[in-house]
């Protein structure tokens, strides 16, 4: 007898299914004001840019306006995919003898050393500027109020903050804007940021210069030369987020889109030409055969991934030989009945992180694919006298090495692990998805999408899915793969597979709650109706009008 009346027993719950508009957050409160937005008549983009303000209110473990973001935008008047690079550059005072001197062989996860400009306001008025149809003071208005009249807390956001506050709290203004009495907020206890709401009315009122130049830069500045940072004024007017062009794989019929680096999107594609080459459906979902394909493919990929994303600024990086068919084609061959115990790039040198993904969609066609992130947690831990918000740590994804492509320099992006992505076929849009998971994105992204091409799942089994992920491969920060790295997964995988897993030379380890957060919105053409999708890992919520 089966356990549903419909779809495979990991499921659930059915798919969301409207015709005007769809929202698809990591929390309800920020898919309510999405829908909210639409309604009153905002698009797509509008609803994305109100969605996230919130969410850096209600989930400030996973963003806020101290972070980065990164989108994929399907404009329905044109008919084209644009992506937009909102990510922020290191100190330009920062110098990587800097870090010699102090004997740092990483940059610090936490303090002043790890905060590069943030880079999340300039994006919204970026994406707005191009394609909002509400005025900004409206659409961070339901971000002011809850502020001000405060929110009760989620069972997830309580323990991540708790967590988070076990190494934030010794900084300088973290506890008076995130703790009561020594404390984190409790689920279901109402919390208040009164200081964000004065941020963001202030930004509302003066625009992009609201933040990036006046009194809450050198508020910013002021507060990190007192302890001990080097983000100053100048690296805050200065910045600028990055119209880019999506890069693209066919898949077996399907154009899967990613942003170029300095993110880990092109990974996803790389993984993609290797996993074509497969007969994945035969193999079964969940079968040992399928996840050791994929995991000794995982590896292959993630030591270019290690050796050349970084900042295109300031070195070629040799985006079509990575995506060659031919290059898959002979990395391919690598893979063994066995595990590779150590692997290498495959080109030649020419010279946990948190996050929130939304996705939203409106009635003109218009479809938005966001991540945002701080980074680790809730971010670096410096929190500006009176604004109400962390700042990012991303920068401590540079690397030290000076002969790394991701070594630290001044005023250059670091290697990014959040990725926005997008499908489309036949030339028309079929799916904006993302995965939440650090370094892990690209892996889950893959297995989002042999589930749903593949194996024929629907937008919503195909995110409940049961997963697993590959720990202990080479990163761009210059930390080298471990012997063979490690596999964890999720329940839901039989005793037999993890057996045959080992049999192959697996390292299986345990890892409880790091399988990642999924959103989606597809589009069914034919039917003139989008479909939604928020997993149960997390707080999030699908809903449409």
């Amino acid at each position: 007898m089966a356990d549903r009346i419909t779809g495979h027993a990991f499921t659930t719950r059915s798919e969301i299914i409207a015709q005007h508009g769809m929202a698809a957050t990591s929390q309800p409160l920020a898919t309510q004001v999405a829908l909210d937005i639409l309604k009153q008549g905002g698009n797509a983009i509008d609803a994305a840019i109100a969605a996230n303000a919130l969410l850096g209110l209600v989930e400030p473990t996973g963003s806020g306006i101290g972070g980065d973001l990164f989108a994929i935008i399907w404009d329905a008047k044109s008919q084209q995919l644009l992506g937009l690079n909102g990510s922020g550059r290191s100190p330009k005072s920062l110098t990587l003898e800097y870090f010699k001197q102090q004997h740092l062989t990483a940059i610090p996860a936490f303090g002043p050393l790890s905060v590069s400009t943030p880079g999340t306001i300039d994006a919204w008025y970026e994406m707005h500027e191009k394609f909002g149809s509400l005025p900004m003071n409206l659409l961070l208005k339901p971000t002011i109020d809850y502020a001000i009249q405060g929110f009760p807390v989620t069972e997830t956001i309580s323990l991540e903050m708790a967590q988070s506050a076990k190494h934030l709290q010794g900084f300088a203004n973290f506890s008076p804007t995130y703790m009561l009495n020594g404390n984190t907020p409790a689920k279901g206890d109402i919390f208040k940021n009164p200081h964000l709401a004065h941020t963001l009315t202030h930004i509302a009122n003066n625009g992009r210069a609201g933040f990036y130049q006046g009194d809450i830069a050198n508020t910013i500045a002021t507060y990190m030369k007192k302890n001990g940072g080097f983000l100053s004024e100048e690296d805050l007017n200065q910045h600028r987020s990055e119209w880019v062009n999506p890069i693209s794989t066919q898949y077996r019929g399907f154009d899967v889109w990613e942003l170029p680096p300095n993110g880990q999107g092109i990974a996803v594609l790389q993984i993609l030409n290797m996993l074509e080459q497969h007969d994945i459906a035969s193999m079964g979902f969940g079968s040992e055969r399928l996840i050791h394909t994929l995991i000794e493919t995982i590896k292959l990929v993630y030591e270019d991934r290690a050796k050349f994303y970084c900042d295109p600024d300031f070195n070629h990086i040799p985006i079509k030989e990575l995506l060659s068919k031919d290059y898959a084609k002979m990395r391919n061959k690598l893979i063994k009945h066995q595990a590779n115990q150590q692997v290498a790039s495959g080109l030649p040198i020419s010279h946990h992180g948190d996050t929130v993904y939304l996705t939203t969609a409106d009635k003109q066609g218009n479809m938005v694919s966001l991540i945002q992130s701080n980074y680790r947690g809730m971010g670096s831990g410096m929190t500006p006298t009176g604004l109400g918000f962390v700042l990012q740590n991303r920068g401590q994804l540079f690397s030290l090495n000076s002969q790394d492509y991701n070594v630290y320099q001044p005023n250059k992006r670091p290697f990014h692990t959040i990725i926005p992505a997008f499908v489309t076929k036949q030339g028309k849009p079929w799916l904006s998805f993302g995965v939440m998971g650090g370094l892990f994105q690209p892996q889950l992204q893959a297995q989002t999408l042999i589930n749903l091409i593949d194996f024929k799942m629907n937008l919503q089994e195909a995110g409940d899915a049961p997963r697993f992920l590959h720990a202990g491969t080479s990163q761009p920060t210059g930390t080298q793969m471990t012997q063979g790295g490690s596999i964890s997964l999720e329940s839901g995988f039989s005793a037999s597979v993890l057996q045959g897993l080992i049999e192959r030379g697996h390292n299986i380890q345990d890892s409880n709650g790091k399988y990642g957060g999924y959103q989606a919105i597809a589009w069914d053409d034919k039917r003139q109706v989008y479909f939604g999708a928020s997993e149960s890992r997390k707080d999030g919520q699908a809903a449409g009008y």
